[in-house]
């Protein structure tokens, strides 16, 4: 049973890690390199890219922020046309000003065939579908500088706008914890398997029906089998207008653009150490 579980989930993984070199397009992007490869094959991606840069963005996808951020981030017309320049971007007390002329493309997680998302519980993965938020915030957490990157999105007239930009250090975000724990985890080995719990649930598609799952566990000595590269450098987080807390469960997610996977990896924080209790595909 444990052979055919890690079968399953080394063929999701496989899809999300086939490595590729890339060319940053702007100055706070990282480039993937033999430490942080988790890349996908971005064909299909740049396709779709295509041909929502080429299609009117529809009316109806202002009601769904997801619908209207990928139609922002491949669209060039589009996204000049939905920032309320001079654009504010605030790093601590000083607040500077980007022109509409000096703006930068700016295609987020498009080029990279995924994208990560941070959630306390079950219940606030619903919200994603809420159509009546208006007021989202899209983080690029940077490791290695420790700071993120918050682009403030609000719906304006019943039209999604990108109005600010805010830097601030990684220890102020609420997840700070979580993300801490995750930095360390997503590179070294030794600690992932000291961060399982004994066992790991386990849960994803069965092979030989596409409407049922399979369900198992993962142990310390069959973990190497799983483990596959995470992305370690720069991740993302979208808020849909959920309020964070000093949670002790965190469903970090990594979902594929245009391909249908998702990995969701639960975690639980116990006598102050975080733990992976749960990985579903």
């Amino acid at each position: 049973m444990k052979r055919f579980l890690i079968a399953v989930f080394a063929m999701v993984l496989l899809m999300f890690s086939c490595k590729g070199n890339k060319t940053a397009k702007d100055a706070d992007e990282v480039v993937p390199d033999s430490s942080d490869s988790f890349v996908v094959d971005t064909v299909p991606v740049d396709t779709m890219e295509q041909l929502i840069s080429e299609t009117p963005m529809p009316k109806a996808a202002d009601e769904l922020f997801d619908d209207f951020f990928f139609n922002f981030a491949a669209n060039r017309k589009l996204q000049m046309g939905r920032i309320k320049f001079p654009l504010p971007v605030i790093k601590g007390d000083q607040t500077d000003y980007i022109q509409k002329e000096d703006w930068r493309m700016d295609h987020f997680f498009m080029r990279q065939g995924y994208y990560t998302l941070i959630f306390d519980n079950m219940k606030q993965m619903a919200v994603v579908k809420d159509t009546s938020i208006d007021h989202v915030v899209v983080e690029k957490v940077f490791f290695p500088k420790k700071q993120v990157k918050q682009y403030v999105f609000d719906r304006v007239g019943g039209l999604w706008m990108l109005c600010s930009i805010h830097y601030k250090p990684l220890y102020e975000n609420t997840n700070a914890s979580f993300l801490k724990f995750y930095q360390r985890f997503s590179r070294d080995s030794a600690f992932q398997i000291a961060s399982l719990k004994d066992p790991v649930k386990f849960t994803g598609p069965d092979p030989d029906d596409d409407f049922s799952q399979i369900e198992g566990v993962i142990t310390a000595d069959t973990w190497p089998a799983f483990a596959s590269e995470m992305p370690s450098k720069m991740i993302y987080n979208i808020i849909y207008g959920q309020t964070y807390t000093e949670s002790d469960h965190k469903i970090f997610v990594i979902r594929g653009i245009s391909n249908g996977l998702e990995v969701e990896m639960t975690f639980e924080r116990k006598g102050g150490k975080w733990l992976l209790v749960e990985l579903s595909t």
